[in-house]
């Protein structure tokens, strides 16, 4: 395991440390590699997503997942949300350029943290947020929710920011006590994508916590920081972050389910 675990030192590693494949993984949509970055001591878990595996999408013609699963992650730490593992593009990969990102969780199997529950609708318990309504299979009701943690806001929150179309309950993941979001390959798109599990917070006003990290990330974006997004994404994704931003700093409110397009992942876990 690595001598020096800080995000700068795991950014150095990520960017320019010998890559050894480990395996694939086989749950994920498109090729994803677990892989060890390592250099002189140093050595860490991390996840290799090659843009020549990638399949292409329809509704997300232009740029790669890999460049926004690293845009999403600059976002991030730009904002002031330090729930994204470090995330670079390497360019010289065994399969490619592609986006790594220093794994989280255990190595084996990752526990269910039950951020997210299925119950009865009188059986959901106190700190949990409801999110809709399901049936079963002999047709009895059910209502899926998500716990109303801080944590979980803030990842909310950027997932608006990001406009995710696919946070499911699996991409969230707890080590050592802290919340991590991972798989971020469909987000930023200039139109309105937003597919979560976390509608619980929708229509809450925003936090003094949560309008910080948006101002921000807009002072971010109108200096430097977004010409270097456009390394990554399209400049008409930028110009739509940006737009986004500001919309919720006067909003000061976390956006309502659509009405005209089905607002949630699937599978949701």
């Amino acid at each position: 395991m690595p001598t020096d675990t800080s995000a700068e030192r795991a950014r150095q590693l990520l960017e320019s440390g010998e890559l050894e494949i480990e395996g694939q993984l086989t749950d994920a949509s498109n090729v994803a590699l677990r892989v060890w970055v390592s250099s002189d001591e140093d050595r860490i878990p991390a996840v290799y997503k090659p843009i020549r595996g990638e399949r292409p999408l329809w509704d997300f013609p232009d740029g790669t997942l890999a460049g926004r699963e690293v845009a999403s992650y600059l976002i991030a730490e730009a904002g002031g949300w330090d729930c994204i593992p470090v995330t670079a593009l390497r360019q010289d990969g065994p399969l490619g350029p592609g986006s790594v990102q220093q794994w989280v969780g255990p190595l084996d199997e990752r526990d269910d943290p039950d951020l997210l529950r299925i119950d009865a609708p009188m059986a959901v318990p106190d700190g949990y947020l409801p999110v809709l309504g399901v049936r079963d299979e002999a047709d009895s009701p059910l209502v899926v929710s998500h716990a109303a943690s801080d944590a979980l806001r803030a990842v909310a929150l950027l997932d608006v920011v990001l406009n995710n179309a696919d946070r499911k309950g699996s991409a969230l993941i707890v080590d050592a006590g802290r919340l991590y979001a991972v798989d971020h390959g469909l987000t930023l798109h200039v139109e309105d994508k937003l597919r979560t599990v976390l509608w619980g917070f929708a229509g809450d006003t925003f936090e003094a916590a949560d309008l910080d990290r948006l101002k921000r990330l807009a002072d971010a974006l109108n200096g430097a920081f977004g010409e270097r997004l456009c390394a990554v994404i399209q400049p008409d994704e930028v110009a739509a972050l940006r737009a986004r931003v500001e919309s919720l700093i006067r909003t000061g409110r976390f956006p309502e389910p659509p009405e005209h397009r089905h607002p949630l992942p699937w599978p949701l876990w």
